[in-house]
């Protein structure tokens, strides 16, 4: 949870780089929140989602998706700054399925070793310079 409320603190911040740990539990922490606030609307609103309580329960899912809709994107930027790549390879996810494969390998690889030009590796290992 920590690493959720991490990149909650920092929606802003779009430079840096974040390591692979700090990207996958947010998303892991956020993909949960999602499926139980839909299994709620699920189990409450059943067969009439048009009920005043499935149309407050949708407006709350739907405010939280843009509420984290920011953060999601600056830790993305990150998480691909931490493998060298610029932050608008995420833009690569809008073409139809070879792009979200393209983008998931690269949000999977490790640390670009050492600094790069977005910062100092978040893990704190640097590589010796001979």
């Amino acid at each position: 949870m920590e690493w959720y409320i991490k990149v909650l603190k920092n929606y802003t911040e779009f430079e840096g780089r974040a390591r692979r740990k700090e990207y996958w539990m947010f998303t892991l922490v956020n993909l949960l929140i999602v499926m139980g606030l839909q299994a709620v609307l699920f189990m409450v609103a059943g067969m009439n989602p048009e009920s005043s309580l499935g149309l407050l329960l949708s407006g709350i899912l739907g405010i939280y998706s843009l509420g984290v809709f920011i953060p999601s994107l600056a830790v993305g930027v990150r998480r691909l700054h931490d493998t060298g790549r610029s932050g608008w390879w995420l833009l690569i996810s809008l073409v139809p399925v070879i792009g979200f494969i393209v983008l998931l390998v690269f949000l999977v690889q490790d640390s670009q070793a050492g600094s790069n030009r977005y910062g100092s590796n978040p893990k704190g290992i640097e590589t010796a310079v001979a």
